[in-house]
């Protein structure tokens, strides 16, 4: 290890020790333990032929893996991005010789070890649990953290290398880095399904990144590949499953090795594409399409403009300067159009709704990041409106424009379920986005919560 990225690890490290966040995490992952395992019907359900398997030793560290490497990502992706090392030195570390590609694996190995420790205390929460649920059957502490391990902790791994790769680069900074983020998770939790029903391998383990299609299909009865995870109806009556048979099956470790080390790779590839945190000056007039597309100046301050009047109706004109705010810019305009539109012409739930959901996701989260920042904040406790009148505002102004956007379906074909679809939808949005900027002080939080409940939403019957 070099000296670089030895004091890399270690500054990391000191950061996390001091935040307050990580002895949170660490908190929350024996507390969710209990929640995660399906336990008669409750918690996570992972079924096989609509029945839950038999809680053994293996198969409590299977389940407790397999919802860490596929549902508990997300959370683990907002901790990363978020915590008290988002903010880095790097108008120091950018004129300095010191490698980049040391300063990544530094950061790198401390956001694993915090992300292992987590691990570890879930491991310990695994052992009581295992002590109170698989007996009277054999119960082995080992095997529990083994299945546990063996199934998570790359995927742990690759997320952190994701977050190292995602600050290399100017674009991935910003919001488009967790839209990309929130694509490649829904693709890893997708893509393995096409495995399913094949006989095991390396090369088919290696397309299975969350490491949980092997486990559940390779010593299941039945067919291979009959298995759920998530929400699911079971039926009375438990399922015999052989889950050391598929965690030592023919290339899974081998595919778990794998993606530790392609983790340790994709971080070394961070710290040799990394781009500086340098202003572009622009050559020349910013082309037709982007002067249309952008939002403008605004206009011009009438320096002996008289004093304006009270408002009749002030509490009207603060939700419409919201929904004006939320809705700025000729490419958000475009696009809403473009919803309200097919709104008119497609199934509203399935197709138009969710839509105008995914574009509020960005809309929302963007305004309320705005409204929400710790210094605009302090002025706007001055103003005439207290700040919770003003989210109360943000909320009723969310709710518009989903109903605005629904107007073209609710002239089609009246409906109250239609109505009430639009107006709850966009006012619990706009609600969580104001709840999370509220706590996070940014947009980074609000949008990356929404991108996620927006694909329950659309992915639900």
């Amino acid at each position: 290890m070099t000296t670089v990225m030895r004091s890399s690890l270690a500054t990391s490290l000191a950061r996390y020790r001091r935040s307050w966040g990580l002895w949170l995490l660490l908190l929350i992952a024996p507390i969710g333990a209990r929640y995660m395992l399906p336990i008669d019907g409750t918690g996570v359900i992972i079924a096989i032929g609509n029945q839950l398997p038999e809680m053994t030793s293996p198969f409590l560290g299977v389940s407790l893996g397999i919802v860490v490497s596929t549902l508990m990502l997300p959370i683990a992706w907002l901790y990363l991005r978020s915590n008290t090392t988002r903010r880095q030195p790097w108008q120091i570390e950018e004129i300095t010789p010191a490698s980049r590609v040391a300063i990544a694996l530094g950061r790198f190995g401390a956001d694993v070890l915090v992300l292992l420790a987590m691990l570890a205390a879930l491991t310990v929460a695994g052992w009581f649990l295992g002590w109170l649920l698989v007996p009277p059957r054999p119960f082995n502490l080992a095997e529990i953290a083994f299945a546990l391990w063996l199934v998570a902790a790359p995927a742990l791994m690759g997320l952190a290398a994701l977050r190292v790769l995602f600050d290399a680069r100017p674009l991935l900074r910003s919001g488009f880095g967790d839209f990309l983020y929130f694509v490649l998770w829904i693709a890893s939790i997708a893509v393995p399904a096409a495995t399913q029903g094949q006989s095991p391998s390396f090369a088919t383990n290696m397309v299975d990144f969350a490491g949980f299609v092997t486990p559940l299909q390779y010593g299941a009865p039945g067919e291979p590949g009959d298995f759920a995870i998530g929400g699911a109806d079971v039926e009375p009556g438990h399922v015999q499953l052989d889950v050391m048979a598929g965690l030592l099956s023919p290339g899974y470790i081998a595919s778990r090795w794998a993606w530790a080390a392609i983790a340790v790779a994709i971080a070394a590839l961070a710290g040799l594409i990394y781009r500086p945190h340098l202003t572009r000056r622009r050559r020349g007039k910013p082309g037709r399409l982007t002067t249309w597309l952008a939002a403008g100046p605004p206009p011009r301050a009438i320096a002996d403009a008289p004093p304006a009047r009270r408002a009749s109706l002030a509490w009207l004109n603060l939700v419409g300067a919201e929904f004006k705010l939320i809705g700025s810019g000729r490419a958000f305009w475009l696009l809403a159009a473009s919803i309200a539109v097919a709104s008119a012409l497609v199934d509203f739930r399935h197709m138009a709704s969710p839509a105008a959901l995914l574009l509020l996701a960005f809309a929302l989260s963007a305004h309320a990041g705005r409204s929400e920042a710790r210094g605009l904040l302090r002025l706007t406790k001055t103003a005439p409106f207290a700040p919770m009148a003003r989210r109360a505002a943000f909320v009723a102004a969310g709710a518009g424009w989903t109903t605005l956007l629904a107007l073209p379906a609710l002239v089609r074909a009246p409906a109250l379920d239609t109505l009430g679809l639009a107006v709850g939808t966009g006012a619990a949005a706009a609600l969580i986005a104001s709840a999370l900027a509220s706590v996070s002080g940014s947009a980074f939080a609000p949008r990356l919560v929404l991108l996620v409940l927006w694909y329950g939403y659309f992915s639900a019957p």
